[in-house]
């Protein structure tokens, strides 16, 4: 019922107090559930994930590192002086193939590294959807390539994340003996 000095009869709408009270009790029922659904997900959540963060110093300017990750004729430069090619690649690999685009494909190391580039912002961001050719069908992790200036050449700051867990290790000498090291080679 309707109080206040309004002569008309009630109407079957709820007043303003009782809509605001309806809304806060949904909108408490919705967080309850939510709560539980939430507790219920923590449980689901790996908190042991690895993942790879490094910073690397280049004698070169950030478009030059940029286009030595991107341009495949360059990046094969890099292949041939890395450890991957004296140890894991066959005599008669196929060179790197990258795709300027975003949304673009690339195979490195003569296919034992595959992906797609999610984004590209020519001398300054790479991101990648990537993985080793020995991982289960289906399984990719995140590379991120980030570049800025750093007194006279480029810092590149990576971020990987999303690979199987056990890999970090083995991943982290990759990008070390596969990529830093020959890339800086190639840039001297």
């Amino acid at each position: 019922m309707k109080v206040g000095t309004n002569s008309e009869p009630p109407s079957a709408e709820p007043t303003r107090r009782q809509a605001i009270v309806r809304v806060a009790m949904a909108f408490g029922g919705v967080a309850l559930v939510s709560t539980k659904a939430w507790g219920a997900a923590a449980d689901e959540i790996s908190h042991m994930a690895e993942s790879i963060h490094q910073e690397v110093d280049f004698k070169a300017s950030r478009k030059r590192v940029y286009e030595a990750l991107t341009d495949a004729k360059q990046f094969e430069r890099v292949v041939q002086l890395s450890d991957a090619r004296k140890t894991m690649m066959p005599a008669k690999a196929p060179p790197a193939e990258i795709s300027p685009a975003a949304g673009g494909v690339f195979s490195l190391f003569g296919g034992l590294i595959v992906g797609r580039h999610i984004e590209l912002v020519p001398n300054e961001r790479i991101v990648q959807a990537w993985r080793p050719a020995y991982w289960k069908p289906g399984v990719y992790s995140i590379v991120k390539f980030e570049l800025s200036d750093s007194g006279t050449g480029a810092k590149l700051v990576l971020d990987h994340a999303g690979f199987p867990e056990g890999d970090g290790k083995s991943l982290l000498d990759g990008w070390n003996k596969n990529y830093w090291q020959p890339l800086a080679k190639y840039l001297a």
